[in-house]
């Protein structure tokens, strides 16, 4: 394996055009969704063509590394891997990938994609519903656009799966949504099948600022703790509502139908409640902006004082001071390798952070916040590994990919889906032009569960926006 500080593109031309001619990549509606209306419910499986990736070096994120391995990609998985010779298979594509290195396909946990669409344009600021200090109910997938230009070039990064979220103006911002990124034509055929739900919720500096410019609660951090104390009291109650309803309708065992009783009336429907009784069951996982360690301290304390578990705290560059408590309490740290000191909450942050929470044994995981940010998070994760191997710790390369594909995976609850290579999993897989770490690496060919998405060779347009605009004389 390469050196971290010798990892350079090696230059070598990509597959031949024979080699991929079973590849052709799947960006039109037609090839992306089955006709019919479920097509706007839900992507369906890729119909894509078995594939073997050979002679490559292999990074699976699992601590596995295979110096000349394999990746065999059939029915939208990962059917097998190894090193050496793969065993016969005939009719499957084979692409020869000599000197090139193939690893998951990488993971954006918080990215405002689609929401906060390019152009960067005012028609387009579609993240937050600022209209409230609590906006539980509102869906990021609501504001999705299909077609932001963004999304193409994050693909072009090797990033196949991300978290878009509402932004952080609000205490609680509503639902994001987990989106392979895939053509289609709505965020809901976006969704990642089998991802649960998440709440986007915010403390610090941006919504006590934003909501105490307005002249309402909140504009101090106690007043900010005070008002998501009492949405949750308020969502507390409606639970011991739904659970004392869903009980006394319930199908007694043993009880013939017609002997059941006429069921009582539902409480009333609350969407935004409805949203926080989620996290109250556990079924809706809350992901907070929050950059400061005792933020996080006060945030892990509501979710004691209210019964939830918080799944990850996002930006966290102060997240190294608590690294004990977040390891112990299985709390993620969403954080940069070096982006910070913008404003007085983010002054804290050290080149190590991310060292630091992974020897501690915490999750962590790189992130991008920014359309731009998302395509390199390769580097990011090159520049945290070098840090922490700058102070002494001893932190593999396979780990440091791990910051971006199967931590970020455990972050949004699909690291049993994706994530690593590993046999069953879906095949988001990418082939790079040289080591991921690489300054200069580009990524050739990505695969979204078996589709090619993405051939660096043959650049296609998803967005209607690119393709520009005929001007009649």
């Amino acid at each position: 394996m390469l050196p971290l500080t010798l990892a350079v593109s090696l230059a070598l031309a990509p597959p031949t055009r024979a080699q991929v001619a079973e590849l052709t990549p799947q960006t039109t509606l037609a090839a992306a969704e089955a006709p019919g209306f479920a097509l706007i419910e839900a992507a369906p499986v890729a119909d894509a063509p078995s594939v073997l990736l050979r002679d490559a070096h292999v990074m699976t994120a699992t601590g596995a590394v295979y110096e000349r391995g394999w990746v065999l990609l059939e029915d939208g998985v990962i059917s097998a891997l190894g090193e050496g010779e793969p065993p016969p298979a005939p009719g499957v594509a084979t692409l020869s990938l000599e000197g090139r290195w193939i690893t998951p396909g990488l993971i954006d946990p918080h990215s405002h994609m689609g929401v906060y669409g390019w152009p960067d344009a005012e028609a387009h600021d579609d993240g937050n519903e600022v209209t409230a200090v609590m906006t539980a109910g509102v869906w990021a997938e609501h504001s999705v656009k299909p077609q932001d230009p963004a999304i193409q070039r994050a693909v072009a990064g090797g990033v196949t799966t991300i978290l878009t979220i509402p932004g952080s103006a609000n205490l609680i911002g509503g639902r994001g949504v987990v989106l392979q990124l895939v053509p289609a034509r709505s965020g809901r055929a976006m969704r990642f099948p089998g991802a649960p739900e998440h709440l986007k919720m915010a403390c610090g500096e941006n919504p006590k600022r934003y909501h105490g410019d307005q002249g309402r609660m909140p504009s101090t951090r106690m007043g900010a703790m005070f008002t998501l104390r009492q949405a949750f009291l308020e969502a507390a109650v409606a639970r011991q509502e739904w659970d004392a309803w869903e009980q006394a309708t319930a199908e007694p065992q043993g009880r013939k139908k017609k002997d059941a009783p006429q069921p009582a009336e539902p409480p009333e429907r609350d969407l935004a409640t409805e949203t926080l009784v989620g996290v109250l069951r556990g079924e809706i996982l809350p992901q907070i902006h929050c950059y400061r360690a005792d933020d996080m301290l006060a945030m892990l304390q509501l979710a004691d004082e209210m019964g939830f578990s918080i799944r990850a705290f996002h930006h966290a560059t102060s997240a190294y001071k608590i690294r004990d408590v977040l390891a112990e309490r299985d709390v993620g740290a969403v954080t940069w390798s070096d982006w910070w000191g913008f404003k007085m909450e983010a002054m804290d942050g050290i080149p190590q952070g991310v060292g630091l929470l992974q020897d501690a044994g915490a999750h962590v995981t790189l992130h991008s916040d920014s359309p731009s940010y998302g395509q390199i998070l390769n580097q990011d994760a090159a520049k945290a590994l070098r840090e922490a191997r700058r102070v002494g710790l001893d932190i593999s390369e396979d780990q440091a990919l791990a910051w971006i594909t199967l931590q970020p995976a455990w972050v949004l609850g699909i690291d049993q889906l994706t994530g690593s290579l590993e046999p069953g999993k879906r095949a988001d897989v990418v082939v790079w032009s040289g080591h991921p770490f690489g300054a200069t690496t580009r990524a050739d060919l990505v695969f979204i569960e078996g589709a090619l998405r993405y051939d660096r060779e043959r650049p296609q347009t998803w967005s209607d926006f690119e393709l520009g605009r005929e001007v009649q004389p």
